[in-house]
This record gives C-alpha cells, structure tokens and sequence, in this order.
C-alpha cells in the first residue's frame, strides 16, 4: 500500500495500490451544496500522438464498489462480465476527433489514465471478498500486459467536500501531466520545464544505482522501491545512511514537530523512541521501508505515530535527517544534497516548473508534492504536455 496523507495542514489523503483501488478523502468544508459532476477537459499538447492515438480510463471507487466512467460521464460498476472475449474490459473514452475533449467527472475517488499509441488492458476480476475489482496497470512488472503501452495517471477525490487531485510520480514516470483546477482558486500543478522529460531520464540513466531504473527506449522510468522487486535496485542501497541517521542520535536528542506538537527522539536499544503529546518508537529501517514509507516506517492515521513516521520517512528520503536535528526541513535547498540519496525523487522535482512533485509516498511533508485541492471547484483540465 502507499499512503498519501496531508499531515502538516488539514488534509488526510490515502490512496490505495493499484489492483485494490484509489480512496482519497478530504476535510469537510463548510457551507454550500456541492455540484454532482465536475466539467473535466482533456486537453492534448504532446506534439507527438494525435487525438486519435490517446485513450483515457476514470476507474476508482464510489461508495465501497468498485466504478469506472463511461464516455457519456456515468458512473458504472465493475462487473466481471464487462471482459470480453479476449479476456480484457473495454473502458476507454476516447479523445474528440479534434480540439480539447470536454467531459463530465461524477463524485468519486480515482485515477485518471492516459494511453498513448495502444489501449490498456484492464481485467475485471473477483477480490477477496468475492466482489468485482479492477487490475490496475503495473508498468514496472515487466510480465504485466500493459508494460509496453506507454501510459501514466493523476488521482483524484472528487466528493461533497471538493475536488483533491495531485499529479503522481510515486510508482513510475512516462507521461508528463499538468492539473489545472479552478474554483475558489486557480491552481496548476504538474507542468514540466521544456525538455524536462528527456533530462529526466538522461539524468537518471547517468546515475550510479539508478541507471537500471529506465526502461525501454526512454518508455518510463520506474522508482527505486519498484526496482528493489524487479531486481534493478540494490536492497542495501540506503543502509550507509540509515546507519549515519542511527548513530547520529544515539548522542543526541532528534525532535519532529506535528500539529500534535513537538516530539523528542533518541536512539537506544537499537530504536529510535519519541516522547511528547505520546510515547512513540520505531525500528531501525530497510531501504525498503525508506522508499515505501512503510514496514519500520509505516504511519498509521492516528495522529500521533503516523505524522512522525511521514516526517521520519520524508527525512530519510531527502537525506536532511542526519544534518538537522529539527525535523522537518522545509528548505528545498537542503534536500538530497548526499551522495546517497534519492535522486529519482530529486530528479522529479527539478523537472517541474512549481518544484512540486509526488516522487515517494510523504513527498507532502511541508507541502512539496504535486497536490491541489478545491473546496468549492467549477471546472478540472487534464494536460498531455510536450514530451
């Protein structure tokens, strides 16, 4: 599972692993009824795929089932007997024949794909529970059907209480994206530098450790955590570090500041152990756990443990957590300045133009992830970017 959660202003967000669905949930705002649908425009900019070469796929959840969007903007069930004969669904919404694509999006809580050159496969199948679900696309596995489709995602909640939506690069990077919302604002997020997305994958490809990260003829690139399970990362990458992270506050104390208040660490019987507004302690982590943000890392939604593990997660990832003993930076300046560090994520954010990227799951501690929201939204445009 991967977690998004606003920890440092008022929202909480979790989205779900692909396969499982995608729930984001936002804080309640008060006041005024809330449209039913969204006016949503995709709008083509690659300068490579003409209109008819791009499909799209709304799929997610509404109401504890599993739903995707029809052409038309309704809402409609997962249902095992939407795969045909060749084995696969048929939800894709294709782009006009010409011009920016004008749609409807209901009340839900999703992914918005895009596919260029080829359809993606997507296959109904039964949960656990018995219940119709969705395969999602995995493009980092390289036996999934989708893994030479070029294709990518933004997510979205879209419910009573506004539009929450962020461009994502938490699992791979292929299709450059832009979010504009407008509503009670105008906001924009997600949009790259010109060239951005070829420097991306030259910078990567010049990486010690990261190289094996970018697959294809420049299809996409996969994060690090993905490449840990492909066998195209190493598992001991970040231990140096964790190792320095862990020896540093056996001395000293670390302190992590969250809208519960101020939390004071030190290392001691191998744990890292908090007291504060509560006692909390972890583990020492894996480089697993550092790119997932979970496992020693995990950050339950119970105010207390789970903004302290995001902020932990965030400092390893960024590398700031051995040279500021208060946590959590927020100067981007003082991010992923190590040898070691994650430099997909950094790759990320010098690629966009606002310096905002999801390149891991807490890229949001102090506001750094490609994330909008709109308590009062009229109107959503998806862009297809220039590559």
């Amino acid at each position: 599972m991967i977690s998004r959660r606003k920890l440092l202003g008022s929202l909480a967000a979790t989205a779900a692993a692909a396969g499982s669905g995608l729930a984001l949930t936002g804080g309640r705002a008060e006041g005024a009824q809330r449209a039913a649908t969204l006016p949503l425009t995709v709008v083509n900019r690659t300068g490579q795929f003409a209109n008819a070469s791009i499909w799209l796929y709304i799929v997610g959840n509404e109401g504890g089932r599993q739903v995707r969007v029809t052409p038309d903007g309704q809402l409609a069930p997962i249902a095992l007997s939407d795969n045909g004969p060749d084995g696969w669904t048929d939800y894709a919404i294709p782009l006009a024949g010409s011009g920016d694509t004008k749609l409807t999006l209901p009340r839900m809580s999703g992914r918005i794909y895009v596919a260029l050159g080829s359809r993606l496969k997507f296959k109904a199948v039964a949960d656990g529970a018995g219940k119709p679900a969705l395969q999602y696309p995995a493009g980092w596995v390289s036996g999934d059907p989708n893994y030479q489709v070029l294709h990518d995602c933004a997510e979205f909640t879209f419910n009573a209480d506004g539009m929450f939506c962020n461009t994502t690069m938490v699992d791979m990077f292929s299709v450059p994206l832009a979010i504009h919302l407008t509503g009670a604002k105008d906001q924009t997020t997600g949009t790259l530098k010109d060239g951005a997305r070829d420097k991306v994958f030259s910078d990567l490809a010049g990486t010690d450790a990261f190289e094996s990260l970018v697959l294809g003829d420049r299809l996409r690139v996969i994060a690090p955590g993905h490449g840990l399970g492909a066998g195209l990362f190493p598992e001991d990458y970040f231990a140096s570090y964790i190792d320095q992270v862990w020896d540093t506050y056996g001395s000293k104390d670390l302190k992590v500041t969250t809208n519960a208040g101020t939390f004071t660490g030190r290392v001691s019987g191998g744990r890292l152990s908090f007291t504060g507004p509560a006692s909390v302690s972890f583990a020492k982590p894996s480089t697993k756990d550092v790119l997932f943000c979970d496992g020693a890392l995990a950050a339950p939604n119970d105010g207390t443990t789970g903004p302290v593990a995001a902020i932990l997660g965030a400092g390893f990832n960024r590398t700031t957590l051995h040279s500021s003993a208060n946590q959590p930076v927020t100067d981007p300046a003082a991010f992923y300045t190590e040898r070691i560090t994650h430099h997909y994520a950094k790759a990320m954010h010098a690629a966009t133009t606002d310096g905002k990227a999801y390149g891991f799951a807490f890229d949001d501690v102090a506001d750094f992830a490609s994330y909008i929201q709109d308590t009062a939204p009229t109107a959503m445009t998806l862009t297809l970017t220039p590559f």
